[in-house]
């Protein structure tokens, strides 16, 4: 175990000096940017937004597909001064606090952030902004004859048995942003009782989002947890309404992704230029792309956002009690959920 470790290691030192020698050729006329997986993906935001960044100024992107927030975040902290990254894009608010106390960013507030809502914008010192938001929540097939559920007690009465597929805490944000859901409308002394109903009328319990909705478009449950902007994609690219967000007047979770620069950013006037245009020209394409929602109030978006509905009442996670309580919180739902 020892050997493979240190193998892992010596890989990803070699990988980041390989990467940094070629990244130094360019450097003064390129930004490097860390990027979780799927928006580096073929169907990704980046196959639109990083050709349109390079056309406008010119400037050449390094990116680089680091895995998740906490992911890129150990990979930052691992390089030290080699980490050839400008930019980190996809730090969840909730997971923000691993970033501020490695204190790897800076501050940078971009003129953009004058047209975001204020509660968007998780940190008041600017080393992280916002660049989209979602909102967890059911998605319904609209085909089934089931009743539509009005809170998240309802989906513990019996009539939803075998009716729902959730995901894993432990292995996907989404399933993550569920248990902080049922922790946040339901408290702290209720929310297990919620998962521990919930053994009986879930279908199953998937490891990663692709995998549940895949489940869920395929007809295999009627209710599934995503997105509150997951309808968008069914009615852009297959016209139909079919799939529809459930929406509860408790409230819901909500998820903002991050941006920013770090504090050794070598192309510091890059970084902030790339910055400024993910949180404006780039707006739609990101949104649309992620089906998510824009954090710029003056994006114009597609009709079809009219079957995203937002919540009134929103809950984020406190990046305190996601610091100091989370490792208990999973711990409990574990003990609830196998035993």
């Amino acid at each position: 175990m020892k050997k493979a470790i240190a193998l892992l290691f010596a890989l990803l030192i070699a990988l980041s000096l390989s990467a940094q020698g070629a990244i130094e050729q360019n450097e003064g006329e390129s930004v490097t940017v860390y990027a979780y997986d799927a928006f580096c993906g073929d169907y990704g935001p980046s196959s639109v937004v990083i050709p349109a960044f390079e056309e406008k100024t010119g400037i050449k992107v390094n990116l680089v597909s680091a895995g998740d927030a906490l992911e890129m975040v150990s990979r930052i902290v691992m390089e030290g001064d080699r980490c050839p990254a400008d930019v980190v894009l996809g730090i969840t608010d909730d997971m923000a606090y691993s970033a501020y106390k490695e204190g790897i960013l800076s501050t940078y507030k971009s003129p953009a952030a004058d047209d975001m809502a204020d509660h968007l914008i998780f940190d008041p010192e600017y080393r992280l902004l916002p660049f989209d938001y979602g909102v967890f929540s059911f998605v319904i097939d609209t085909e089934s004859d089931i009743p539509v559920p009005s809170s998240l007690e309802d989906l513990t009465d019996p009539v939803y048995k075998d009716k729902v597929i959730l995901i894993d805490p432990r292995t996907s944000s989404v399933g993550l942003g569920l248990l902080m859901w049922t922790y946040n409308v339901l408290g702290p002394d209720k929310y297990l009782d919620w998962w521990r109903a919930m053994r009986d009328n879930m279908l199953t319990m998937a490891e990663g989002w692709s995998s549940a909705y895949g489940l869920f478009t395929e007809g295999e449950a009627p209710l599934v947890l995503s997105y509150t902007t997951s309808p968008v994609y069914h009615v852009l690219n297959e016209d139909t309404t079919r799939y529809q967000a459930v929406i509860f007047d408790e409230g819901h979770q909500e998820t903002i992704e991050g941006i920013g620069i770090l504090k050794n950013a070598k192309n510091r006037e890059n970084a902030e230029a790339f910055v400024d245009f993910i949180l404006t020209d780039a707006q739609k394409d990101i949104a649309v792309m992620n089906s998510m929602y824009p954090v710029n109030s003056t994006a114009e978006l597609p009709d079809a956002y009219e079957w995203a509905p937002e919540p009134e009442i929103l809950f984020t996670s406190d990046s305190d009690v996601v610091e100091n309580q989370l490792e208990s919180i999973i711990s409990d739902w574990v003990e609830v959920m196998t035993n």
